[in-house]
């Protein structure tokens, strides 16, 4: 007969992975872990990449035949607004409104090719057409903003704002006219050509006559 007592009874092993897979709450802890880890430990490792592309899509060259002499500076100050209206009312805190100015740069003058001269007895006459606008540019370092003011709920479009800048130039252009540029075009050209014959031709025996080549008429 056995004594039960002294019967070795079979250790019940704990197994620690059986009793933590058990828990209910494990699950979301684990996949927590897994996050902070790709966060703290792979991100800092992965380097930022980006590219930028350009292309040149078209390439033309001309020749330039301008005499460009007499230029222009003016200041024009725009005011640009646009807000959302409802049976003819602006709708309160809808309005967007921009002051700003820049300078415009506008250049006049001639085509070369459109000056004729030719020599007669000891006169050179010189046919010179009605000087035209070379150019008018926008002078970027000029900007000025005197009052800027947007709304969300009406922003100034992009298509807006370009009609803007090329009203401003053909305002600048008018203003230009206005004050004699294109006189003072035509004075400065007789200045210059003269200088040019002169190199080649003494001016104390020849004369310069300057005429308009649309009516002949002495200049």
């Amino acid at each position: 007969m056995h004594d039960t007592d002294s019967q070795v009874k079979p250790r019940r092993r704990f197994k620690l992975w059986s009793f933590v897979r058990r828990l209910p709450f494990l699950g979301p802890i684990l996949a927590i872990l897994v996050v902070l880890a790709v966060v703290f430990f792979v991100l800092p490792l992965v380097k930022n990449s980006s590219s930028n592309q350009q292309k040149t899509t078209k390439i033309g060259f001309e020749n330039v035949g301008e005499l460009a002499t007499q230029s222009a500076y003016c200041t024009q100050v725009n005011v640009t607004e646009a807000a959302r209206e409802i049976f003819g009312l602006e709708i309160p805190f809808t309005q967007s409104k921009y002051i700003y100015s820049y300078d415009v740069l506008i250049k006049a003058g001639y085509d070369f090719s459109a000056i004729h001269w030719e020599e007669k007895d000891q006169t050179i006459v010189v046919e010179l057409p009605e000087p035209q606008i070379l150019s008018t540019e926008i002078i970027d370092d000029s900007f000025q903003v005197y009052h800027e003011q947007e709304s969300i709920f009406r922003q100034i479009s992009l298509t807006e704002n370009n009609e803007a800048l090329q009203n401003m130039k053909e305002n600048a252009q008018k203003d230009a006219i206005a004050n004699g540029l294109l006189d003072n075009a035509r004075d400065n050209a007789e200045t210059i050509l003269t200088g040019f014959f002169g190199n080649a031709y003494d001016l104390g025996t020849y004369q310069i006559q300057f005429v308009s080549s649309e009516d002949g008429e002495n200049g």
